[in-house]
């Protein structure tokens, strides 16, 4: 939450020419509201179905596109059959720093509602961290690195071919 995924995936999708996706996206225009509204009307329990439901939609129909998902995607069943996962690691410090120094910085943070509480988003970060290791085929700190030096080490490690526009 906060680490910058959905930037890493644009600039990925950018250097690859790659189709992309964010899952939050996908939920939102599934239900015709942001997640906000979702978590404060429905739960996270909704929201979680929602995730699944997704995930599930993206096995079936999305191959060779950058994903870029929220936070709690990682719990999804089937998350090894829709592709590589990611983790993009950074400390919890950090993460604030990131979302604080954004010219946007109110929004980013108003569009995250397990960041309201923040001694609850730092106990959800680090009972999250060890999972997200655990799950992923790839991690990288991401911390006080700029989003080209991640893009290309990405490029590197997942050898994906970079497309050079030829005009």
């Amino acid at each position: 939450m906060g680490v910058g995924k959905g930037t890493i995936a644009r600039a990925l999708i950018k250097r690859t020419k790659r189709f992309g996706l964010d899952t939050d996206d996908l939920i939102e225009s599934m239900e015709n509201r942001k997640i906000k509204a979702i978590f404060e009307t429905d739960g996270e329990a909704y929201f979680r179905k929602l995730e699944k439901k997704t995930a599930k939609w993206l096995e079936k129909n999305v191959k060779n596109a950058i994903i870029s998902t929220g936070g709690g995607f990682f719990k999804v069943e089937n998350l090894d059959r829709i592709g590589a996962v990611i983790y993009l690691k950074s400390s919890f410090d950090g993460i604030l720093k990131r979302l604080k120094e954004h010219e946007n910085a109110d929004l980013k943070l108003a569009k995250r509602p397990l960041l309201t509480d923040e001694n609850k988003a730092r106990a959800l970060f680090e009972e999250r961290s060890s999972l997200y290791e655990a799950k992923a085929d790839i991690i990288i700190d991401v911390e006080n690195r700029s989003v080209n030096e991640i893009t290309q080490d990405l490029i590197t490690l997942l050898n994906l071919k970079e497309k050079k526009d030829k005009a």
